[in-house]
């Protein structure tokens, strides 16, 4: 791997504007089905979102304007203020966006229209993540330091069909007791909730925050105390390390591997199932001066993309920490939000204070002397009770894959709808009736089963490999 962009194949370039004025872009997201893959949103922060078709063919000649207006399938202004992460749901159908009005809302991306708004933070919501299985459960966290539990199906009442409240809400979710006392005593200091992962085994979720660097790992059913954490090993045994704060978590397709982007310019590579180890790699070579820089690792996880503050974006090899980055040259201010396309191999977009987005054809350079994801169909299983005992009973504890063919299952999880709740809201949102109303039935069932399952029905989940002491 080399450590310039000489070979890639830059597909294009588009401008971030409206109206002519530009607007520095905060998010962006690649559609999750194989069909929409090609398809990009962006948001901004003047409040827009804007679908941009990658496949367009650019010209040299044209400018980042031309561009963007040949790529645009459609652009609406859907908040009053910046829009910080969003997410795909339900077949690419459905779009969720966190604002610094402090509102999440539900978009039909066909019509343009909001359909839910999920009020109950009392800050900027920085992050948000969905249910791997079961899209309406979202988790959210906040600049006021906490983390919410959302059923989207649950509206407040017949007359507040948009309004949705939160199943669960944890203030101070990343500040120890100690730190409080210190913000009382006038020693402020950030307890922002930066970035949030709803976890593979569908009951976790990871947070992170601007505090320090340390991961938190909840149990939904059980939100009065993380079950675990993770952050990285400290040589001096000092807080200094810790201090720093994390910008972005992602995980792989798997759910094996999490990465944590931190304010020390590095980037942690976690194993879910071996975080009291902590990292098992360190990536370095970006510059991270802000939260808003990203990093995102490839839906295989052979790669880790990141942006940085000195105006490029870096490509890791995962299995080769040591060699240098790949080096994405051509912004001309901070790269800010980075993804992965996941099922076109080796196109990745980039975004920047620069007001563009860049598209990149990195599949020559990244996966020449390496088997493609495609072909190699690799996939990680759950192994069966009794081995799992004894692999943490093991002093080497090691990941298990199993090559397969075909392709993997999907298990459909049933999930209540929690009663409504009569806490008053009022918006000026236009209501769509008729897109994914909650059934009268699934009004009167509790989400007990996900959220607060009998214990005959519990399974494990990461709470039974790390159990609190």
């Amino acid at each position: 791997m080399g450590n310039d962009s000489q070979g890639f194949d830059p597909i294009g370039a588009v401008a971030v504007e409206h109206r002519g004025e530009p607007s520095p872009p905060m998010a962006l997201s690649f559609c999750k089905t194989n069909k929409n893959a090609h398809i990009l949103a962006l948001t901004d922060e003047g409040g827009y979102i804007t679908l941009f078709d990658t496949r367009k063919k650019y010209l040299n000649s044209s400018s980042y304007q031309e561009n963007a207006e040949k790529a645009k399938l459609f652009e609406w202004v859907a908040h009053e203020n910046a829009i910080f992460d969003l997410c795909w749901i339900k077949d690419d159908s459905y779009l969720l966006t966190a604002s610094g009005d402090q509102s999440i809302k539900v978009w039909d991306t066909q019509q343009q229209k909001c359909i839910r708004a999920l009020m109950g933070h009392n800050g900027s919501i920085k992050s948000l993540s969905c249910h791997p299985t079961n899209q309406e459960l979202v988790v959210s966290g906040s600049r006021d330091g906490s983390f919410a539990l959302w059923d989207t199906r649950c509206t407040k009442n017949a007359y507040q069909k948009l309004c949705v409240s939160p199943v669960s809400l944890i203030h101070e979710a990343h500040t120890s007791p100690g730190r409080r006392r210190c913000r009382r005593r006038g020693k402020a200091e950030s307890m922002s909730i930066t970035s949030v992962l709803y976890l593979k085994d569908e009951i976790s979720v990871a947070t992170a925050g601007a505090v320090d660097s340390v991961i938190k790992f909840w149990d939904t059913r059980h939100l009065k105390a993380p079950v675990t954490q993770a952050c990285p090993n400290s040589q001096s045994s000092t807080e200094e390390t810790r201090l720093h704060g994390i910008s972005s978590l992602s995980q792989d397709l798997n759910g094996v591997f999490i990465t944590a982007s931190c304010m020390d310019h590095r980037i942690y590579l976690y194993n879910v199932l071996q975080l009291e180890k902590g990292p098992i790699e360190t990536f370095s070579g970006g510059r991270t001066d802000s939260f808003f820089v990203k990093s995102a690792i490839s839906p295989d996880a052979a790669h880790i993309l990141s942006g940085s503050s000195d105006g490029n974006a870096y490509i890791w090899q995962v299995n080769k920490p040591q060699l240098d980055p790949i080096t994405l040259k051509s912004h001309d201010g901070e790269v800010t939000a980075v993804d992965w396309c996941p099922s076109e191999t080796g196109k990745v977009a980039t975004c920047s204070d620069d007001f563009t987005v860049r598209l990149w054809n990195i599949q020559s350079s990244c996966y020449t002397n390496t088997r493609s994801p495609s072909s190699m169909r690799k996939r990680v299983r759950a192994l069966p009770r009794i081995e799992r005992r004894k692999l943490f009973c093991d002093d080497d504890v090691q990941i298990v894959c199993h090559v397969d063919s075909s392709p993997p299952p999907v298990r459909v999880v049933e999930v209540s709808t929690p009663q409504s709740q009569k806490k008053k809201c009022s918006l000026s949102f236009e209501v769509n009736e008729d897109l994914d109303a909650a059934t009268p039935e699934a009004q009167m069932k509790s989400p007990s089963s996900v959220l607060n399952p009998p214990s005959s029905s519990k399974r494990k989940t990461i709470r039974d490999y790390f159990p609190v002491s």
